[in-house]
């Protein structure tokens, strides 16, 4: 059954009248008639019966309209979504975000393209990176910022956005305020307050045993809020994104 089939169909029903149909649809009688008996013969029966200058729906016919009126209507639904889409007029994105990843950096970009493109609708969803790298390969993501010091899937397309640094935060009044730069070393000496969703721990790791530095954890929390509290409460020190969203207080 072809779209084309189903508009002449409609417009003899409007008119009852296949001349009159063939000129609204802007093709030769001829071409209508052939059409109409495909359709006829796809739907094995009899959708007209004509009878000298007067056409009637059979009972197929009568049965197979309002199905033919809603496949249309979805058509033409389907095709305004479309050019909606390819407008930016009716856009639903779905952005991940790695859990780390504050607005700071952010918010202004995401406010530019509301502002340009106001037909977007923007959803963001916060995930570890494995998983914001199993949604895109299962395409539950439309685009996804992520920041690893590894390389990703071949079938991605990558954009650099900006750099992001590591800082140590530390409580108030703590000796490293007096510093302008604090080597990995002297983190061996201090109450370390580790951060259990942080996507960099192995990375860390790494540079720490290079440095042959073992970190004196006392403390371990996949709760960033918890995590910052407790600094702030002078139980420790922690490594973490120079953008996070951080506690009013807490010196980095």
């Amino acid at each position: 059954m072809e779209i084309h089939q189903v508009r002449y169909f409609l417009a003899v029903c409007q008119t009852m009248n296949f001349t009159r149909a063939a000129e609204q649809c802007n093709v030769s009688q001829p071409a209508l008639t052939r059409a109409i008996k495909k359709l006829e013969d796809e739907l094995r029966g009899q959708l007209f019966r004509r009878e000298r200058n007067r056409t009637h729906l059979t009972d197929l016919g009568q049965l197979m309209k309002p199905h033919l009126e809603r496949s249309l209507r979805d058509l033409e639904a389907a095709k305004d979504v479309a050019a909606d889409f390819h407008a930016l007029e009716r856009a639903p994105v779905n952005l991940g975000i790695m859990c780390t990843i504050g607005p700071a950096r952010l918010v202004g970009l995401l406010s530019k393209i509301a502002h340009d493109h106001p037909g977007i609708e923007l959803s963001l969803h916060e995930a570890t990176p494995a998983e914001l790298i199993e949604k895109m390969m299962n395409g539950d993501l439309d685009v996804a910022l992520i920041g690893l010091p590894v390389s990703l899937p071949n079938r991605f397309d990558t954009h650099f956005l900006f750099r992001e640094r590591f800082v140590i935060a530390f409580p108030p009044g703590h000796r490293f305020e007096t510093l302008n730069s604090i080597r990995l070393e002297e983190m061996a000496d201090e109450s370390y307050l580790s951060r259990i969703n942080c996507e960099f721990a192995d990375h860390i790791d790494g540079l720490l045993a290079e440095r042959n530095v073992e970190l004196n954890i006392r403390y371990r929390s996949e709760r960033e809020d918890w995590v910052q509290c407790m600094i702030l409460a002078g139980m420790g020190c922690a490594f973490m994104p120079e953008f996070l969203p951080l506690f009013p207080g807490l010196p980095t």
